[in-house]
């Protein structure tokens, strides 16, 4: 590995560790940020971008360790009959909902690498953009009819949520953005959405780095490069949740999500020309 090398990862790191809290597409920008800083192919870099979030998967489990406890501990209270009472509800939902996700995720991954295996640089980020756009639309859209009225999640819950994180394996669509959407629009408060969302990236965004590895080994850079991509990634999210998440309570991040969404589809546009 080169300095070169070991730079572009830490960037890559970097970007991961930030953007991954935002309603943003993590997985989109970062494999924009791959193309551009390496020049690999948008399949390439979209398997780089997926690998880092693991590094973000361990800043949540390390942030939300209370919370991880309290879900590990109430498997003795469990029972089919209780499964979404309140102290077994959060288990239940985390459970059910990333058996949802494997089972649209996968297609979904199978899709994605026919897709991004197919397109120029400029077409990949023109469709990131055009993704983004809509992620910011449906959350401006559960933003306004949000009701939040509802103390703990259900099973219907655990599937939408679950099944719409296994979808937003395709780069452009914010995993943040679209499962706390999903919650909103089920009436749960903003700042309980926000927590089942990151808790619910931890086994995906796990499960996600496997498959890549498994699939097609580590991409794009070498091994050291990788695992300083990860080490960064999980420095700086744990470094940066706890502000980024304050700052979604405030900000209406829609508006970044079309904004950034416009911005990559005209600067895409620009490429194919």
């Amino acid at each position: 590995m080169n300095l070169e090398q070991a730079v572009v990862a830490a960037v890559v790191g970097l970007a991961q560790g930030i953007l991954e809290w935002l309603p943003v597409s993590s997985e989109g920008s970062v494999a924009i940020l791959v193309t551009a800083l390496t020049g690999s192919t948008p399949a390439i870099a979209t398997r780089l971008a997926l690998f880092v979030h693991a590094g973000t998967a361990l800043s949540a489990l390390a942030y939300y360790r209370a919370e991880v406890g309290a879900v590990l501990a109430s498997l003795g209270e469990w029972t089919p009959r209780t499964a979404f009472e309140s102290d077994t509800a959060d288990l239940s939902f985390l459970v059910l909902a990333t058996l949802a996700t494997g089972i649209t995720g996968l297609p979904a991954y199978l899709l994605l690498d026919a897709i991004v295996s197919e397109l120029t640089g400029g077409a990949f980020v023109v469709l990131v953009g055009g993704l983004l756009v809509l992620t910011g639309l449906l959350q401006r859209f559960a933003a306004w009819v949000s009701l939040g009225d509802r103390a703990t999640p259900d099973w219907l819950d655990a599937l939408l949520v679950g099944g719409l994180q296994g979808v937003a394996i395709l780069p452009g669509i914010s995993r943040s953005g679209t499962t706390v959407s999903a919650l909103l629009l089920r009436g749960h408060e903003g700042e309980a959405s926000l927590r089942l969302s990151f808790l619910l990236s931890i086994p995906a965004a796990l499960a996600a780095n496997a498959l890549v590895v498994v699939s097609d080994g580590v991409p794009a850079v070498s091994p050291l490069a990788a695992g300083i991509a990860l080490a960064v990634s999980a420095v700086v999210g744990y470094l940066t949740v706890d502000a980024l998440v304050r700052l979604v309570r405030r900000v209406p991040f829609w508006a970044v999500c079309v904004g950034f969404g416009g911005l990559a589809v005209v600067g895409g546009g620009l490429l194919l020309v």
